[in-house]
């Protein structure tokens, strides 16, 4: 298995061969291979989807169709997508009680996990999604960390909402 490179010489696998190549990696592929890479797939570039996910705030509902979609572009640009997830804080939720304690920390804790997949599991690039106000700067500042090709994907707007009032109040 040999490293791929682009049609300029640029390496495409800068990080993943230490856990595709060679018979040192044998633990690492056999890992891999349960999660669903095939042989053809350990000499593509892995790239890290990572995303904010969850069913407590609106504004991150739509990140898991979105990751679909990512991965199924990945996969067609020649790469190998393997996805993971972070937490996210919704200051609509959490402020008003000690929660709000929490919020701007979260940006925090987003980046350190999303750095520590990408380098222990030693992938090449990363796609990152977001949808709320803590967790796109935490996306961000896991990339401007990594030195590693990064795109960010926004989630969009939440989807607006309406109340019915009586009596004019």
């Amino acid at each position: 298995m040999t490293a791929t490179a682009g049609s300029d010489g640029i390496d495409l696998k800068p990080r993943s061969r230490q856990v595709t190549d060679g018979i040192e990696a044998t633990a690492a592929r056999g890992m891999l291979r349960a999660v669903g890479l095939g042989d053809d797939d350990f000499a593509k570039p892995q790239i890290g989807v990572a995303s904010s996910w969850n069913e407590i705030t609106p504004c991150n509902l739509s990140l898991q169709r979105l990751a679909q979609a990512v991965k199924g572009g990945v996969h067609a640009a020649g790469g190998y997508p393997l996805e993971f997830g972070t937490i996210s804080v919704s200051d609509g939720i959490s402020m008003g009680h000690e929660g709000m304690h929490f919020s701007l920390v979260s940006r925090d804790v987003i980046a350190d996990s999303v750095e520590t997949v990408m380098m222990a599991e030693r992938l090449d690039g990363s796609v990152l999604l977001a949808g709320c106000d803590k967790s796109l700067p935490g996306m961000l500042m896991a990339a401007a960390r990594l030195d590693l090709a990064s795109v960010f994907l926004y989630a969009g707007t939440i989807m607006p909402g309406w109340v019915k009032l009586e009596d004019g109040t």
